[in-house]
């Protein structure tokens, strides 16, 4: 995996934890959903590079 694709899932990752976190905060289910969402997306994107990485050698 690329360093430009670990940060790219990671910042990804981090957006979801504060939109999930802003969710909660202020009630909004929508919101909170969206970044556990996010979260779950990077991930997989996350998962899918080792996999590819792992095939290579």
């Amino acid at each position: 995996m690329g360093t430009a694709d670990k940060m790219r899932n990671a910042a990804e990752k981090a957006s979801g934890k504060t939109k999930e976190a802003a969710g909660r905060a202020t009630g909004d289910r929508k919101t909170e959903v969206k970044g556990r969402a996010e979260e779950m997306k990077s991930d997989l994107k996350q998962a899918a590079e080792k996999v590819k990485d792992a095939g290579k050698h």
